[in-house]
């Protein structure tokens, strides 16, 4: 059933929410975003970052692919927000360090446009879909 944010505490609330549902595993735990530009991928990952403890700025890594964060929560040490907007093709992820950043089960990862690189996204992440409804209103849905 799909959340209807109206503000971005309202988001805050649902991210708040999805991070408590969280455990860590064998692997990282990736959670794929997936939207149209301003549906509110980025806007979802600022929230959960919040709840995180992340207190500096987070802007999406449009040109610099991945950023990391060190964070204390459930046993994540680490969020990992990347934006594959611009990747063309899996390698250039893999050229990143993919294959190391998702097999350590410390590691949070959310990433934007996760089907610019769909072959390489693990088939046990947690995928969001996330839809702009009008200027003040997103819908978020959990898939998985």
């Amino acid at each position: 059933m799909p959340h209807l944010s109206k503000s971005l505490e309202e988001t805050r609330e649902i991210a708040r929410d999805f991070l408590h549902t969280l455990e860590t595993g064998d692997a990282a735990t990736v959670v794929a975003l997936q939207g149209d530009l301003g549906s509110g991928k980025t806007a979802f990952t600022q929230a959960a970052g919040r709840e995180l403890g992340i207190n500096e700025s987070m802007q999406s890594p449009t040109f610099v692919i991945m950023k990391v964060y060190e964070v204390e929560f459930g046993g994540f040490k680490k969020l990992i927000h990347i934006d594959a907007y611009r990747l063309e093709r899996d390698e250039e992820l893999l050229h990143l360090g993919w294959e190391e950043i998702i097999n350590e089960p410390e590691n949070l990862v959310f990433i934007e446009w996760p089907e610019n690189v769909s072959s390489i996204i693990p088939s046990d992440a947690k995928r969001i879909n996330l839809q702009f409804i009008n200027e003040t209103t997103r819908e978020i849905e959990f898939i998985s």
